[in-house]
């Protein structure tokens, strides 16, 4: 299989589909750790592979710092999750995920909070260089 955008794209597409399953049941209010459990079970019952509370090692120039950030979900080694639950987004969340791409050479990161009427209008899909690189189908 030759990786590309319409790829990367229609396994967002999956991941936003569980999160919309687990907010339409729970509904908002929740902390973000019940939300994750929630779609942790609703990803596997969807059969889509991830790793959770994944550890990325901090290296500055060079020097392993032994410290590491933990990102919420990796799915299928290609997205980043973040996720929230809080009552606004701010800069701060997705300049994090921006951060976390970066420092991971993921392709795409979904910023999804849970705390909100509608996650889709709340959703920040965020795409990288590595992305753009890619074919589009």
């Amino acid at each position: 299989m030759i990786l590309t955008q319409k790829y990367i794209n229609n396994l967002s597409y999956q991941i936003v589909g569980c999160a919309i399953e687990v907010h339409k049941y729970l509904g908002p209010g929740l902390l973000e750790s019940v939300y994750e459990s929630c779609l942790v079970e609703e990803m596997i019952e969807q059969g889509l592979p991830f790793e959770r509370q994944v550890q990325v090692p901090i290296n500055y120039k060079g020097k392993d710092l032994g410290s590491n950030l933990i990102l919420d979900l990796v799915v299928k080694d290609l997205i980043i999750v973040e996720l929230k639950a809080v009552e606004q987004m701010i800069p701060v969340f997705k300049a994090q995920l921006l951060s976390y791409l970066k420092l991971t050479g993921k392709p795409k990161g979904l910023l999804i909070n849970f705390n909100c009427e509608n996650i889709t209008k709340q959703l920040v899909p965020l795409v990288t260089s590595e992305f753009s690189k890619l074919p589009v189908e």
